[in-house]
């Protein structure tokens, strides 16, 4: 029977039946906030995926378009009260569109260029020095390209950092490749937040990347090798822990990435976000006063993908004369999403407009952000420093100011 499915993973029909077309979702889901159309909603698209099993399917430019659009920030699966899994079943689709969608030369194009780039970090220190005149072009995507002191571009972590005090452990950090490019600081500043809660942390300069930005967009070969990669890298380890929400949230589902391959699956029991670690400890280093207001910001694949939402807030509470504000509409994505502002660039913009907007009527002085992607993306929108906790949390153990 021919579909527009192949038999390589499709969505899986028990878990489509799961949606009872509710609507809870829709208010949740930021490509429906933008189009407004049932398709660009997730219980539109659990019907393309329903359809997609029907004789004589195929995967249409218009189907393509639909499921494209999503940015994959599982905001849907946090407000599901039937526990549609959604993350299983668009993780599902995306290779299937990858496969056999209907896409323009160009968009290929950008999407290879994006993979070719952004996954290895020393391209991406390459183009530092750069980025400062592209700020001032009048070129497509200049306003995200972050600013990256060259010094800070090119500094490396110590394969090995000591704990200090009386060891709690050894854990593998995970430094990313735009995380380690562009935010090598935040890199710098968990490492030391770490030791200083008497963490030994072993930062290997390899793997590159770990596969999150293929993997969340469906180009599972590429995802698998740097998977393959990761696990090699870091397989030794009782505890990998990661400061970016896209990889953790990857990390974790390798299982589902190899078909529940219990050597993958076990893997990805072990990757914790730092929030995580440092919330199940009870604070050894001492923290000083830093006083600032900070509004606090979801990233999507640390509060819907990871469920983790209550331990960054109380690190953050746990800082002397800190205020942590909270603002509307905080399931709502800011449109970052992996390389959805760079292949859907007109509608993460009204999304970033739109976070930036709520971010600014807390009144805040300051954002605090666990992703480079939402760093780049709110800081294009909005004129206040985003800081990573973890930066703020080192300034304020440091007794040091951002």
């Amino acid at each position: 029977m021919a579909t527009a499915w192949d038999q390589d993973r499709p969505p899986e029909l028990d878990l489509i039946r799961d949606c009872v077309h509710c609507g809870f979702c829709l208010p949740t889901c930021p490509s429906y906030a933008v189009f407004e159309e049932e398709m660009d909603s997730p219980r539109g698209r659990i019907v393309l995926m329903r359809v997609g099993h029907e004789e004589g399917s195929s995967v249409s430019p218009e189907m393509t378009t639909h499921l494209d659009r999503c940015l994959g920030c599982m905001a849907c699966v946090t407000a599901c009260p039937s526990g549609v899994q959604y993350d299983r079943l668009i993780e599902r689709t995306r290779p299937q569109v990858e496969r056999h969608g209907h896409r323009t030369r160009r968009e290929r194009a950008l999407r290879g260029a994006v993979f070719a780039l952004f996954t290895h970090p020393g391209r991406l220190r390459a183009l530092v020095p750069a980025m400062a005149l592209g700020r001032r072009l009048p070129l497509p995507f200049a306003r995200l390209a972050p600013k990256v002191p060259l010094r800070a571009a090119v500094q490396r972590l110590p394969e090995v950092t000591p704990a200090q005090g009386e060891s709690r452990g050894v854990v593998a950090f995970m430094q990313g490749c735009v995380q380690r490019a562009f935010f090598g600081d935040v890199n710098a500043a968990t490492v030391r937040v770490l030791a200083a809660e008497g963490f030994e942390v072993h930062a290997p300069r390899e793997p590159r990347c770990c596969g999150a930005l293929q993997f969340h967009s469906g180009v599972e070969d590429g995802a698998r090798e740097l998977a393959e990669a990761t696990v090699a890298a870091y397989g030794g380890y009782d505890h990998v822990v990661v400061n970016v929400a896209g990889c953790g949230s990857a990390m974790k589902d390798y299982g589902h990435l190899f078909d529940d391959d219990p050597r993958m699956a076990a893997f990805s029991a072990k990757v914790r976000d730092v929030h995580e670690l440092l919330a199940d400890i009870e604070p050894r280093a001492p923290r000083r006063p830093l006083p600032l207001r900070v509004a606090y910001h979801d990233a999507c694949h640390l509060a819907h993908a990871q469920q983790v939402r209550a331990q960054p807030r109380a690190l953050l509470r746990g800082i002397p004369e800190l205020e942590l504000l909270e603002p509307a509409e905080w399931e709502l994505c800011c449109g970052s999403a992996g390389i959805y502002n760079l292949t859907h660039p007109g509608p993460a913009a009204k999304l970033g407009e739109r976070k930036a907007a709520n971010l600014a009527a807390t009144g805040a002085n300051a954002i605090a952000a666990a992703n480079p992607g939402c760093a780049l993306q709110i800081g294009a929108y909005l004129d206040k420093p985003v800081y990573h906790p973890m930066t703020l949390l080192d300034h304020s153990i440091r007794g040091s100011r951002p």
